[in-house]
């Protein structure tokens, strides 16, 4: 019975990444036909990486808490891509 729950939290997780990367599509493609401009485009995509970068971080500490290693040893690259672009981390300044 834990089990499905693990699964069920993390399959609305996974819902709410889908909706990010939705609403960063609609806001592409809302650019590429001229409904807004660059700047606006910019603001609002802006406004959701960070909470996409925090959920991708929860869904892969919640699967390596649960221990279904195989799906965390799936998240870890996109983590560790996340990390490498939004920190200092991966940047030789």
């Amino acid at each position: 019975m834990g089990d499905l729950f693990v699964w069920l939290i993390a399959f609305f997780i996974l819902i709410a990444l889908l909706v990010i990367v939705i609403f960063q599509l609609m806001a592409l493609a809302d650019l590429e036909f001229d409904y807004i401009n660059p700047y606006d485009s910019s603001s609002r995509i802006n406004k959701v990486i960070l909470p996409e970068y925090i959920t991708e971080g929860v869904l892969c500490l919640f699967f390596l808490i649960t221990g279904h290693w195989c799906m965390s040893l799936l998240c870890i690259p996109y983590l560790y891509y996340n990390l490498h672009t939004k920190t200092a981390f991966g940047r030789c300044d």
